[in-house]
């Protein structure tokens, strides 16, 4: 496919098969996604009906592989014929534009052969471009000629072929043009050919940066993995790795599939999937993740997930389906460029006819060049364009920081966002208690700590893990207790090193007998910060009160600041009670809080803001916030990096961290920027130069557009469109500090 006109000529077709419930065609990939009724559509019909259209369908069974090959090949293709073609239109170029240049250069010329020859010359020289290195232009041409819908390689076709036979006509029957008119234009159909060519070759190679994001993750996973079977360690494929092999992986290694370590640790680079530079440790029981780098320890782990189930190949497919996604802003391109070419048609008739009742001597020579410079300009190659190179970037360069667009309409929509609402637990929060206070009485906090870990270590209440993890942080190590007894609603009772050691609450210390009422001021403060207090008691006296909240992420506030920095109202919705919710949304900056909410409820919140003509995204971790990601307008998912099939959400954050939402915010906002760049000049670009070519400026100027230089420009107008969407690969994140300063840096840039 070469342009818009293409595009809405293959989903159009595409559409008129029985039981195809919608087609989305995409040009910068060349590929069609197709829904249908299951059952009711064969692939076949669909194959026939767009090779009805005049194209060749091939069905990717590994999309990424096949698509990049494709591009590959093509690219070479058209270098291939763009040699052929500057081979014959050079010295074709030399002895047509020569000899009116340099006087001198003729008469030498000639003295070598007659003219008669060398003008039989240029149409030996120019015949091999237009019909072989041009062949394809001249084919999907015809073709769209003959299917009623007429393309950019029609304008080519008429162009070209219009030049080349109105020359053939004046070497065979000079004696039928009027005076002043028999001129020979085999340069300008071969410089016009070698010209689209070049612009196509460089388009190619430059379309094909746009997947060096896929590219990139596909040569990430290793191509053999070090595997255990039967007391040997043996190097397989990839291919051939089950789930359940013992794989080993030494410093310095890829992790070749994901799996959870079984022995030995390492600390392991997981950039590749969080877009977080700094390593993450690994011990016995941590998960692995395929195509991350291993550091400089050793470790064994078990496969879990191989081929299309890893993380990896999920981020590919993810990355490839919103690649062929189309957003709204593209859909009105293309409608509008169906009917862009039959209008040029008429333009160019109109120039042609106009030019030969009102023009000047020779009416003939001026109205042929004007009408063919028309048909040549107006090609809406970088229309088509404009979106999915912007998209495809775009979705590149998110995969890479850590933000999946699940959809290729979530960046635009997400640029357009007025308000985000976060869910508290496990996304602003980290969605587990942690200790985050301790206060003792009449002894240290390690002596506390001491006991109360001691006890806490056999008991299972997330309170209690909570606190034998805070004791640990703080490097407190501690003895077993004996005499264990949980207490169900109250709290547990142990014997720690011949003390009676008691935890729980308030009411477990009233049931005691023990006085609290050193804790009081203490506790009311805790609480009011949305923390739960947890009394100690030893051999019945109160020694310590501990604190246990899900505590913000470190960087929710930053998160939060930075949104409200880019005029976005962020607001919070959780089922917890109002004091806990405002304690939380007071640490980290959020004034609006919706607090005693159910999951269920949470579709109804989002609903009420979309009534109030508000555009909301939505940002849970993707598991009991599915409804609520659905109704969003942008759902986006907090994903744990290793676990990322969120399939509710359009766009996904590979690590916990909130400060995704803005590199998210900020990327769309850039993306959308540059479509509209795209548009402008691409529209811009026939608004202004389709009159220039039809001869508007040549009554005050005498200027009349070359057709030349009008296949020229109408080639580099599209290499600017791919050119201008590359733009967006240098899009730079930062996470650290609230204000996210390198923004602005890649933004000017």
């Amino acid at each position: 496919m070469t342009c818009a006109a293409c595009v809405a000529r293959v989903e159009r077709v595409i559409m008129k098969v029985p039981g195809v419930v919608a087609a989305s065609v995409n040009l910068a990939t060349e590929t069609a996604t197709v829904d249908f009724a299951a059952g009711a559509v064969a692939l076949t019909a669909v194959e026939a009906a767009v090779r009805q259209a005049g194209y060749e369908p091939a069905i990717l069974t590994d999309e990424s592989d096949e698509s990049i090959g494709a591009e590959d090949q093509h690219a070479r293709q058209l270098l291939h014929d763009l040699r052929l073609a500057v081979a014959f239109t050079a010295p074709l170029v030399v002895l047509s534009m020569g000899t009116m240049a340099f006087p001198g250069f003729r008469e030498w010329l000639y003295d070598l052969l007659s003219p008669e020859t060398w003008r039989w010359t240029e149409w030996a020289l120019a015949t091999p471009v237009l019909f072989w290195a041009g062949r394809h232009f001249f084919r999907h041409g015809w073709s769209e000629i003959r299917h009623v819908n007429p393309g950019m390689n029609t304008l080519v076709l008429m162009g070209a072929s219009a030049a080349y036979f109105y020359s053939m006509l004046v070497l065979l029957a000079p004696q039928v043009f009027p005076a002043g008119t028999a001129n020979l234009y085999f340069e300008a159909s071969a410089v016009i050919v070698t010209l689209i060519l070049f612009g196509r070759y460089l388009e190619a190679r430059a379309k094909g940066r746009t997947s060096a994001a896929i590219r990139k993750l596909i040569e990430l996973q290793p191509k053999t993995a070090r595997v255990t079977r039967d007391g040997q360690e043996l190097d397989v494929p990839i291919t051939d790795v089950r789930p359940g092999d013992l794989v080993s992986v030494r410093p310095g290694e890829r992790v070749p599939v994901d799996g959870e370590v079984t022995e030995g640790s390492s600390w392991v680079d997981e950039s590749m999937i969080t877009g977080e530079s700094v390593p993450v440790e690994k011990a016995i029981g941590a998960a692995v993740v395929g195509g991350t780098v291993n550091d400089t320890g050793a470790f064994v782990f078990r496969a879990t997930h191989v081929g299309s189930d890893t993380v990896l190949a999920q981020i590919v497919r993810m990355v490839a389906e919103a690649q062929s996604g189309k957003p709204p802003i593209q859909r009105v391109a293309d409608r509008i460029a169906s009917v862009f070419v039959p209008v040029v048609l008429v333009i160019a008739a109109a120039t042609f006819t106009l030019w030969m009742l009102l023009g000047p001597t020779p009416a003939l020579s001026l109205a042929f060049v004007a009408s063919v410079s028309v048909l040549l300009i107006a090609c809406p190659c970088a229309m088509g364009l404009a979106t999915p190179t912007a998209i495809m970037v775009a979705t590149g360069r998110g995969a890479e920081t850590g933000v999946l667009f699940r959809k290729g309409t979530a960046p635009e929509l997400m640029a357009k966002l007025d308000t985000i609402v976060f869910d508290k637990t496990g996304t602003l929060t980290v969605g587990h208690p942690e200790l985050t206070d301790i206060e003792t009485f009449g002894m240290t906090e390690g002596e506390a700590l001491t006991l109360i870990a001691s006890a806490e270590d056999q008991s299972e209440h997330p309170i209690g893990r909570a606190i034998v993890a805070g004791a640990r942080e703080r490097g407190v190590s501690w003895s077993g207790a004996t005499d264990f007894v949980a207490e169900p609603g109250y709290g547990l009772a142990a014997t720690v090193d011949g003390h009676l050691v008691r935890i729980g609450a308030d009411r477990y210390m009233d049931k005691l007998g023990a006085d609290r009422s050193a804790a009081t001021s203490l506790v009311r403060r805790l609480s009011d910060q949305g923390k739960s207090a947890v009394y100690a008691a030893v051999d019945g006296k109160l020694v310590a009160v501990l604190a246990v909240a899900d505590a913000p992420r470190p960087n929710s506030r930053d998160a939060v600041s930075a949104l409200g920095q880019l005029g976005l109202t962020v607001a919070m919705v959780t089922g917890d009670s109002r004091a806990t919710a405002e304690a939380v949304a007071h640490q980290v900056g959020i004034d609006r809080v919706i607090a005693g909410v159910l999951p269920d409820q949470k579709v109804s919140e989002i609903k009420r803001l979309q009534d109030e003509d508000q555009m909301v995204g939505f940002v849970g971790d993707g598991i009991n916030d599915a409804p609520a990601l659905a109704q969003a307008d942008v759902g986006i998912a907090i994903g744990t990096g290793t676990d990322i099939a969120v399939e509710a959400g359009d766009v996904v954050l590979m690590s916990g961290d909130p400060r995704g939402v803005v590199n998210a915010v900020k990327l769309s906002r850039r993306t959308l920027r540059v479509i509209h760049g795209n548009f402008f000049w691409a529209y811009a670009y026939n608004a202004a130069l389709i009159p220039v070519a039809a001869g508007v400026l040549y009554p005050a100027f005498g200027l009349l557009l070359n057709p030349m230089l009008a296949a020229a420009a109408m080639s580099l107008s599209s290499v600017f469109v791919v050119m201008n969407s590359l733009r967006l690969r240098r899009f730079s994140v930062q996470n650290s500090g609230p204000a996210y300063d390198s923004d602005s840096r890649s933004q000017s840039s």
